[in-house]
């Protein structure tokens, strides 16, 4: 359904032009849910924007089932790490407002953010303001305001990061709960290994600057999972080590292996950070 063809992206910085990522081939299947994992600055959240039609390939192309893209539409859209949600509007409002756009009938707005609201069980705030929600609800309307545009493909771009661990991992139960009604198409971007196998079907990382995927993971294991269960831990290992290569690549690239000779090798931490100790 989604499918990336040699796909390169340059910047230019004083007339200088650098690769975020280079030579991208990708394909996902309709209805899979597929994470990115990487060290910072990869270029994850650049293929994000390349698929959504925000960003342009420097080279290649993206085909949806076929057609290339050739800007933003209505089969793909974006949640992001903040919800964006329209502080003057109610919940309800926030989740009508693409349909709004779109022209969509008022009758089918109030339907259609109903029904999606039911789904991230947020129905009894529907008339509350973002302020009045925690961080953890304020992503659930985002993700029914998504929803409400019935999307082919949802685009997730580290949309739980800044969430504490509990609320995550209540949002990763709701998440493939809506994955399984929707059967929509996802590409999950994170920094967290154990919530990339916790979530996908397949687990891609990517290298260091300019980005290239590196390795792909198939993760058979039947949901709901754990992140402790020792067949998803090994998986967690692999992927982990991986990554330790090439954030190391990433500490030498901007002037800190000397922090690494003095405190010792890169570590890796679970949720795919790094470091020097």
């Amino acid at each position: 359904m989604v499918v990336l063809e040699r796909v390169t992206k340059q910047f230019s910085h004083n007339g200088n032009k650098t690769d975020v990522v280079s030579d991208i081939d990708l394909t996902i299947a309709e209805g899979e849910f597929v994470c990115l994992v990487g060290p910072s600055g990869c270029g994850k959240s650049t293929l994000i924007y390349l698929i959504a039609g925000l960003e342009k390939p420097s080279a290649g192309r993206i085909l949806i089932d076929g057609t290339p893209i050739t800007g933003p539409g209505r089969d793909r859209v974006v949640v992001f790490q903040e919800s964006a949600l329209f502080p003057w509007l109610t919940v309800q409002q926030n989740v009508e407002f693409g349909l709004k756009m779109a022209g969509a009938p008022k009758a089918e707005q109030t339907k259609k953010a109903g029904h999606y609201l039911r789904m991230v069980h947020l129905s009894r705030f529907s008339g509350a303001y973002p302020y009045q929600l925690s961080g953890g609800m304020k992503q659930r309307v985002a993700i029914a305001r998504a929803l409400a545009m019935d999307p082919k493909i949802l685009l997730m771009d580290e949309p739980f990061a800044a969430l504490d661990a509990q609320t995550r991992h209540l949002l990763h139960e709701e998440l493939i709960e809506i994955w399984r009604e929707t059967k929509k198409t996802i590409l999950f971007v994170t920094h967290n290994v154990r919530e990339a196998t916790v979530l996908a079907d397949r687990v891609f990382t990517m290298t260091a600057r300019p980005g290239r995927l590196k390795k792909g993971y198939a993760i058979h294991l039947q949901r709901p999972r754990r992140e402790s269960d020792p067949h998803l831990v090994v998986v967690q290992q692999r992927i982990l080590l991986g990554l330790q290569e090439e954030i190391a690549k990433v500490v030498k690239d901007e002037g800190l292996d000397y922090l690494v000779k003095k405190t010792g090798p890169v570590a890796v931490g679970a949720d795919g950070s790094g470091g020097a100790r």
